[in-house]
C-alpha cells in the first residue's frame, strides 16, 4: 500500500535521517519507535504527504502521495500528536469538518455513531473548548471510526490521554482496521497490546 524509498529529512541545518526505506502492506501496523528527535513524528508527516523529503520518495499504491494534495483524497486518516480541533466548533461540527476533507460520511448519524465507538456520543454537541484533554483525544481518534474501507492510519502517539477503558476501545478499532485490509503506521511510547497482531517495529535510532 506505501512505500518509502531511500528517504531524506532535514530539520534546519541538521540532517534527521537519510536512506530510510519501508514498506507498508494491506493487513500490517508498522511501530515506529525511538528516541526524542529521532524523526518519528517528521516520518509520519512525509507518509502522509505533509512534507516533502530533502531526497527520495513515498509511493501510495505506486502513485506518489504528493500527486494526491492537487485535489485527489488520499484514502488516509492522520491523527496528529495535536489533536487539531477546532475550539470555538462543536463536537459534531470539528468531527464533520475533518471527514469533509477526506470525503467521507458527514450526517450526524455517522458523527455519533463513531463518537459512541470511544464512548462519547453524550459529547456530539458540547464546544471543544469545554472537553478535557483526554475527550479531545477520543474525539481526534473518532475519526477512525467513519473510515470503514481498508484506508493508511497515521497515528502519532494515538494513546496518549487515554484511560484504560479507552485505550481497550482504540486497540479493538485497531484490529479491526487491519482485519479488513487496512494498514496502520503508528507511534507510541507504551507497550502495543493488540490481541492477534504482531507488530513490525521499525527502530528511528537505527538510522543515526
Amino acid at each position: 500500500m506505501l512505500a518509502a524509498r531511500d528517504l531524506a529529512c532535514r530539520r534546519g541545518n541538521r540532517i534527521i535521517f537519510r536512506g530510510l526505506n519501508l514498506a507498508v502492506h494491506a493487513g500490517q501496523l508498522v511501530w515506529l519507535r525511538g528516541s526524542n528527535g529521532s524523526g518519528k513524528t517528521s516520518l509520519l508527516r512525509l507518509l502522509i504527504g505533509l512534507g516533502r523529503p530533502d531526497a527520495g520518495s513515498v509511493l501510495w499504491q505506486g502513485q506518489p502521495v504528493r500527486r494526491f494534495m492537487g485535489g485527489r483524497v488520499l484514502p488516509s486518516v492522520y491523527v496528529a500528536h495535536a489533536n487539531a480541533l477546532k475550539e470555538d466548533l462543536t463536537v459534531a461540527e470539528a468531527l464533520a469538518f475533518n471527514a469533509e476533507l477526506h470525503g467521507r460520511d458527514t450526517s450526524i448519524a455517522a458523527i455519533v455513531r463513531a463518537l459512541g465507538v470511544f464512548g462519547i456520543a453524550h459529547l456530539v454537541s458540547l464546544p471543544v473548548r469545554t472537553l478535557s484533554q483526554g475527550q479531545r483525544r477520543r474525539v481526534a481518534l473518532s475519526q477512525l471510526a467513519l473510515c470503514d474501507g481498508p484506508a493508511l492510519w497515521i497515528l502519532d502517539e494515538p494513546f496518549d490521554a487515554l484511560d484504560v477503558q479507552s485505550v481497550a476501545r482504540l486497540n479493538h478499532t485497531l484490529v479491526e482496521h487491519l482485519g479488513r485490509g487496512g494498514a496502520i503506521v503508528l507511534t507510541s511510547h507504551q507497550a502495543l497490546a493488540l490481541e492477534a497482531v504482531t507488530p513490525i517495529v521499525f527502530d528511528m535510532d537505527s538510522l543515526h
